[in-house]
């Protein structure tokens, strides 16, 4: 397993000025990590990361966009995986953050956990690119190539979910950030 934090902190030292949509904890905990213009923060979106990331994947082909997910978040819309890959965007690496729980909501398992076989669903969806990742070493080896794929990609990120932290969202919500991404997806 991963711990959460060494998956972003692993994962911000191979971003570029690439676009990231990160959900809740994530979208808190890299706004931290790696403050940038290009930081999309889908806090209250939940479900949609993917939905997001297509859009500013088909609206800007010249950017790679990557999209970190929940599992939580993915099975409130597994339609997006379809759509995702029909759409077949070059740029666009999804990235999920496979922790067994819910949790923006408490930590609460989510259904099929022991079960359910994201890898396999994107694969069945038409994904490019499918690949697990279960260790931090792991993680470092591989990510550089991940990134580097072209699209859809889809890896799973087996995560520690670690215990459950009731947090405040809003530092994410500013108008400042909406209007700094605004300005540097023009500009860029």
């Amino acid at each position: 397993m991963i711990a959460n934090q060494d998956g972003l902190k692993i994962l911000a030292r191979h971003l570029g000025d690439d676009i990231v949509i990160a959900l809740y904890d994530n979208a808190a905990d890299l706004m931290a990590l790696r403050p940038h213009p290009l930081n999309y923060f889908s806090v209250g979106a939940m479900g949609l990361a993917a939905s997001h990331g297509l859009g500013l994947a088909l609206g800007r082909p010249d950017k790679r966009v990557i999209v970190i997910d929940g599992d939580g978040s993915l099975l409130m819309s597994l339609g997006s995986l379809v759509t995702v890959a029909e759409a077949a965007p070059k740029n666009f690496v999804h990235l999920l953050w496979e922790n067994g729980v819910y949790q923006a909501n408490g930590g609460h398992p989510i259904p099929g956990r022991a079960r359910v076989d994201f890898c396999g669903l994107a694969r069945a969806a038409g994904y490019h690119q499918v690949h697990s990742i279960a260790t931090a070493d792991a993680l470092e080896r591989e990510i550089g190539d991940v990134l580097a794929e072209e699209g859809p990609v889809f890896a799973a990120l087996k995560i520690d979910a670690g215990p459950s932290v009731k947090r405040d969202f809003s530092a994410t919500r500013a108008q400042g950030l909406r209007d700094q991404f605004r300005t540097a997806l023009q500009t860029t």
